[in-house]
């Protein structure tokens, strides 16, 4: 009797110890497969051009560079360093204003294209005929700077179909300018070495900016979504806020860009930048069919760098801008 209990605890502890072991093999598969899938999730949140065949043809048929956006946009940037533009004794860099720039979006098999090409006046006729030929929309043609020398006109430019199509379409377009290729890559100057305290001025504009071939540039999207058609516009297409910081020597700065904004939200921001000492240069569209329908307001001073931001913050405060 005695031998035959101890028989039973013996099995018992046996199956205890497996069933131990049983269960955390489990755990172990279970974190392995979660961590897997983290990982796919996180490639797939940001994926990388050279990794997308798609995207790869794209660059290589632009013969340049694109940057995948977080929001999964291939993103060109190609600045006009070939200009060279004064306004009111500043001399703008290219970062600082004078930025073509393209974004593709994938549409199904196909691709959406949207972007806005600096151009000089006498590039204004061939490049619009060639955009036409190509069968790319022109969605605006206007100013957005005043009294620059010489005269700049931003295009911007739309566009629906195979990706390279439009890839090689554009190419061609930019081949009517004297847009210069892509600049060996080069390491951007720390923030602290432009000149302006990068750090409060993201504080009172109430982000994190990014410095950029010496410029301080903030992007601030919209808390609603825009769509066109059934789709949703990413941010990085253009419908985001954009405020640039270029140092002009003790503490002050030019700013530009552009604000994203409502109709109602049109006149209040126009009183807010003028109380503070900041230009309005233009109001206008940027896009034909989007919804809810934006008006693009640029800007334009030169003056204390943190008393500009303090001005472009409390018109900030009248739009209805993500929170960070």
């Amino acid at each position: 009797m005695t031998n035959r209990l101890f028989t039973l605890k013996r099995r018992s502890n046996f199956t205890t110890i497996n069933l131990t072991k049983m269960g955390i093999t489990c755990l172990l598969l279970l974190a392995c497969t979660l961590g897997l899938s983290a990982q796919s999730q996180n490639k797939e949140a940001k994926p990388d051009a050279a990794e997308d065949p798609q995207w790869k043809a794209v660059e290589e048929t632009l013969g340049r560079p694109g940057q995948v956006q977080p929001d999964g946009v291939l993103k060109f940037g190609m600045p006009r360093r070939d200009l060279k533009v004064s306004v009111a004794g500043v001399e703008v860099k290219p970062g600082f204003a004078l930025g073509s720039w393209a974004a593709f979006k994938k549409s199904g098999s196909d691709a959406m294209v949207m972007g806005d090409l600096v151009l000089v006046e006498n590039e204004v006729a061939p490049v619009m005929a060639k955009l036409q030929a190509e069968g790319l929309e022109i969605t605006a043609l206007h100013n957005h700077l005043l009294g620059e020398t010489p005269r700049i006109m931003y295009m911007h430019i739309g566009g629906h179909g195979d990706a390279v199509k439009l890839a090689e379409s554009l190419k061609d377009v930019l081949a009517l300018t004297g847009t210069p290729p892509p600049a060996p890559s080069a390491t951007s100057a720390p923030a602290a070495e432009i000149g302006i305290d990068t750090k409060k001025l993201g504080e009172i504009i109430g982000r994190a900016g990014k410095v950029n071939g010496g410029i301080l540039q903030f992007a601030v999207p919209r808390a609603e979504h825009i769509t066109q058609g059934d789709m949703i516009i990413p941010n990085s297409m253009g419908i985001s806020t954009a405020i640039n910081f270029q140092p002009t020597g003790d503490g002050r700065a030019a700013i530009t860009g552009d604000f994203v904004l409502l109709g109602k939200e049109v006149n209040p921001v126009i009183k807010a930048l003028r109380e503070n000492g900041i230009a309005v240069t233009a109001v206008h569209n940027h896009m034909l069919m989007e919804e809810p329908r934006l008006f693009f307001m640029h800007f334009w001073a030169n003056d204390d760098a943190l008393k500009l931001a303090k001005g472009l913050r409390a018109a900030l405060d009248q739009t209805n801008s993500a929170k960070p």
